[in-house]
């Protein structure tokens, strides 16, 4: 399942969905906002592309590891610190491949996944520059 949302997921429900009797290993991987310094982050996406590219990622994880499914939720509008981000699940019969394809997926969101963010707080707003997604 490949997923934009702006509302809360619950992390223990997507685990239980994604669990097969063929896994011998489930690897999640949850991105939260952190305390900072700052009151929450804005996250802004162009749609279309990031689920286009999304599922692009998706796809090459399936040809370079040997995984049973792969499930990305990814959170955006205005998140509080604690908040869900970015929830990615990653089952295979082994945890290497387990493992690997869910840091490959994560690093590949970070570089091409049409997702921005800005922090607030007391001392003003800013974007992060560098990748299309920077967490």
């Amino acid at each position: 399942m490949i997923k934009i949302t702006h509302d809360d997921f619950d992390v223990n429900a997507m685990i239980s969905k994604a669990r097969t009797p063929k896994m011998g290993a489930l690897v999640t991987f949850i991105g939260t906002v952190r305390d900072d310094g700052m009151d929450m982050l804005q996250f802004e996406v162009y749609e279309e592309v990031a689920i286009t590219e999304l599922e692009a990622i998706e796809a090459e994880a399936f040809g370079k590891f040997e995984i049973e499914s792969v499930d990305v939720i990814h959170r955006v509008g205005d998140l509080l610190v604690g908040e869900n981000i970015l929830l990615i699940i990653v089952g295979a019969g082994h945890r290497k491949a387990a493992f690997d394809a869910c840091e490959y997926i994560l690093e590949r969101i970070k570089e091409s996944v049409p997702i921005w963010k800005k922090e607030i707080g007391e001392s003003g707003e800013r974007w992060i520059p560098g990748e299309a997604y920077n967490s």
